[in-house]
């Protein structure tokens, strides 16, 4: 087993062990993956037969490369183990199994858009308006119960109030109409396995035979059923390797449950302790840096990281004066980076929360510089940025049928995609926009009373908020039809991926404030058009060299060369959502330790005193975990002396919007030098020299001042 000559010492140990529990803490960039899958080859070529081993995954493009490389290292005539996640290995055991629970192993397996469309009908059919309780929020809990392994019947005998229990009659009548199509959701391939493996000891048995030595990767992030499966198959044995790090439980919020990595020695008093704490990914400093950080959390595995790599440069904490500088601050240096030779698919820019996004995303546009969103969408492509945008666009133009095609049912009105083919043929009928047919609807054929009605509803609404969109300066307008049409209602009825959704509608707010001082009927469609020019910027197809943007979460697994976080303040990160409890702000720290952990050799960690954010001006105090960054590994903490002014850039250079003046000379890297002509808010009008006039967003615009001899 030449290969094992790659490994340090720890590593070494962790594939070697064979018979009994293991239990390998991983820290970040520690060779993980390299150990389990030398540990499967060396078990492989010690005579344990590839059918003996189940090797758990959490996603599909971990268990190929696995698969892969235990391929290399053994050679193609081998046969591989099962490696596979929990879903797709609780879905190949219940083809050959379900039948011991009553079930017929042609089961159908309903994924999300399928699962969502079975709890509106649920919920339709129960005569329950979706704004009391929403499909999603009611599929969010229903996961909550199934993971928590709570039946209909014990989620309703502990309801506390009217609506708690209807939703635990429609989570009942969810699992029959399942049992009815012979269907299964994602939870039901864990907890189908589990129930089979309790009510037949022959097949647990038969399984735990099979299965000899089981090992689990990212174990920290498992939930109760899966630690349940994964228990019932070793119990016997006991030869189970639970690979993984309490530093980076990260994902809580899905039921991830990291008192099962905590508890695992207890659970299996003569288990096998190895720790991986050589580093072969970051530099000396932030190493320290991000162990500086998470040694603070008591819900954790001690262990000390180390590296040999060089001590490379010291992490830099800059302090802006608001989320303007910061992206500029930010993106100025990825010029320079990028000028001195370094590639922008080595860079990434990480954030707590996507609606942070935008403002780098401008500020990105307005360099030139082209990024992907990275487990997300670009800002303005978000359905719920372009379902405000469609209302306020049908707003300013009634024969934006485009828009109200969109919206007329978002939320739901009860307006279905026949009534809205019946309204089309109406409009086409009378030779117009549905736009202007809808307070005409009565005429129509073939649509019920109620139906009508509600698009009479409709109707009033838009020209109601059409006569305030004169009347209100933008940004108030703006909340006024998020809160009027119903959407904020809608979404507050999705629980946490609802919330996170209405940030990203504050954050649309933010963006029209700049106009609040324009004139009321004019700064929406000024602010329209600026929209229209950030969303039509040309993103290339070519996405391989493409700089990062990405929330945290996003960014595990990942490395670059250099890493910025911005955004480091107290209720923006940590979350102000964690500051009631200890668990969720040990989950902030270790968020915080993830994104330090992914930076290679340079790591920028920003924050504002004063930050436009989901449409709001906040002053919040520096994020607590800056203060818990050591002072020697920084180019001297900024709790310790002030750093912000080894990086200084005039203050006009944020201004974008009104750093122009009307017969000012630019150049545009695309379109060459022109004189702007006009100027209406953030939007300018350019004469170019080859005759061409745009109009361009300043704020978005890639835009620099010239001399007037240029012309």
């Amino acid at each position: 087993m030449h290969f094992l000559n790659h490994l340090n010492q720890s590593q070494r140990l962790a594939v070697e062990h064979k018979d009994g529990p293991l239990l390998v803490i991983a820290g970040a960039g520690s060779g993980k993956t390299r150990v389990l899958t030398y540990r499967i080859a060396t078990l492989i070529a010690n005579g344990v037969l590839a059918r003996e081993i189940l090797a758990v995954t959490f996603t599909n493009k971990a268990a190929g490369e696995m698969k892969e490389r235990v391929r290399e290292l053994l050679g193609s005539d081998i046969p591989v183990p099962t490696i596979g996640t929990f879903h797709s290995i609780g879905a190949q055991f219940l083809r050959r199994e379900i039948e011991t629970i009553g079930r017929d192993r042609s089961f159908t397996i309903y994924d999300s858009a399928d699962t969502l469309s079975l709890a509106k009908r649920i919920l339709k059919d129960k005569n329950i308006d979706p704004q009391y309780i929403a499909p999603k929020g009611l599929l969010s809990l229903i996961s909550v119960w199934k993971n928590a392994i709570k039946s209909p019947a014990e989620a309703k005998s502990e309801a506390e109030n009217t609506r708690s229990d209807l939703l635990a009659e429609c989570y009942g009548e969810y699992e029959k109409v399942l049992f009815k199509n012979n269907a299964l959701d994602f939870d039901d391939l864990i907890l189908c396995p589990i129930a089979v493996l309790k009510a037949s000891p022959n097949t647990l048995q038969k399984y735990q035979r099979w299965w000899r030595y089981i090992l689990i990767d990212e174990y920290q992030d498992t939930n109760y059923p899966q630690y349940l499966f994964a228990k019932l198959l070793s119990e016997n044995h006991h030869n189970i390797c639970a690979i993984g790090d309490t530093d980076q439980s990260i994902y809580r919020f899905r039921g991830a449950d990291i008192g099962n990595i905590l508890a695992f020695q207890k659970e299996y008093p003569v288990v096998t302790v190895v720790k991986l704490e050589e580093n072969y990914r970051s530099t000396k400093n932030i190493l320290a840096g991000a162990d500086g950080v998470i040694k603070n959390n008591k819900s954790r595995i001690e262990k000390k990281m180390m590296t040999q790599n060089p001590q490379g440069d010291p992490l830099q904490i800059w302090e802006c004066a608001d989320e303007r500088e910061e992206a500029e601050r930010i993106l100025r240096m990825i010029e320079t980076l990028v000028k001195n030779g370094k590639s922008p698919k080595n860079i990434a820019i990480l954030y707590r929360t996507n609606a942070q996004s935008r403002a780098l995303e401008e500020t990105a546009m307005r360099h030139a510089i082209p990024y992907t969103i990275v487990g997300g969408l670009k800002f303005y492509a978000r359905s719920e940025v372009k379902d405000i945008l469609a209302y306020l666009r049908l707003i300013i133009n009634r024969s934006d049928s485009v828009s109200l095609e969109r919206i007329i049912n978002v939320p739901s009105r009860k307006i279905g995609e026949t009534s809205l083919l019946r309204i089309r043929s109406f409009a086409q009928e009378k030779g117009t926009e549905i736009g202007y047919i809808l307070e005409h609807i009565g005429g129509a054929e073939g649509i019920s009373p109620a139906t009508k009605n509600a698009i009479r509803s409709f109707n009033s609404l838009i020209e109601k908020l059409r006569e305030n969109s004169s009347q209100f300066p933008l940004s108030i307008f703006i909340e006024k039809v998020v809160q009027e049409t119903g959407y904020e209602i809608m979404l507050k009825r999705d629980g946490e991926e609802g919330e996170m959704r209405l940030e990203n509608i504050r954050e649309l707010i933010s963006v029209a404030k700049k106009y609040d001082e324009i004139e009321a009927g004019k700064s929406l469609s000024l602010f329209l058009e600026e929209v229209a020019l950030v969303s039509d910027v040309d993103d290339g197809e070519e996405k391989k060299d493409h700089l990062t943007l990405m929330t945290i979460h996003a960014s595990k697994g990942l490395e670059f060369p250099v890493v910025f976080i911005a955004g480091c303040e107290e209720n923006i990160f940590p979350s102000s959502r964690s500051f009631f409890n200890p668990e969720d702000l040990e989950e902030e720290r270790r968020l915080m330790y993830v994104g330090m952990t992914r930076a290679m050799e340079k790591l920028v960690v920003t924050y504002a005193r004063s930050r436009l954010l989901y449409g709001d001006f906040m002053n919040n105090p520096p994020s607590r975990f800056l203060q818990e960054i050591p002072e020697e590994v920084c180019e001297g903490n900024i709790f310790t002396k002030n750093i912000s002014s080894s990086f200084s850039i005039p203050e006009e250079n944020f201004q974008k919007g009104g750093e122009y003046e009307t017969g000012e000379v630019v150049e545009h890297f695309k379109f060459g030098i022109g004189k702007i002509l006009n100027i209406e808010g953030d939007i300018l009008t350019i004469l170019f020299q080859n005759g061409e006039q745009k109009r361009l967003a300043a704020s978005i615009a890639p835009l620099e001042k010239r001399d007037p001899d240029f012309l």
